[in-house]
């Protein structure tokens, strides 16, 4: 049997990227502590509306729409209004886009 390096090499580094990606995931902990730190626990709870809505709804609501991850974010970023009463959510422009994005890819996994 002939052995191949360079595929190996490839295989490695393809398993390699794809376990970094995996952890790249937030954990509870760390969602709750960037909760905290970007101050969205100041209007957001995991199970119960706040001011805003919990975020196991907001998981529920968007279940299977393969754009949630894309739309939600750019609400968090430029806030908005209507979709979950009339208290309107600012902008959070003092939040880094790549965590925006990391909690709302964390927020969509959550269950009831």
């Amino acid at each position: 049997m002939t052995r191949h390096p360079l595929w190996q090499s490839i295989f490695f580094m393809v398993a390699l990227f794809v376990a970094q990606a995996a952890d790249a995931a937030l954990d509870n902990a760390s969602a709750q502590a960037m909760m905290q730190k970007s101050g969205c626990a100041a209007c957001h709870a995991i199970d119960k509306k706040v001011v805003g809505p919990a975020y196991q709804d907001v998981a529920a609501k968007y279940k299977g729409d393969k754009d949630a991850l894309a739309k939600l974010s750019d609400k968090v970023m430029k806030g908005g209004v209507g979709v979950w009463g009339e208290v309107p959510m600012p902008p959070n422009v003092q939040v880094p886009d790549a965590d925006i994005k990391d909690l709302v890819a964390w927020i969509l996994t959550l269950k009831k």
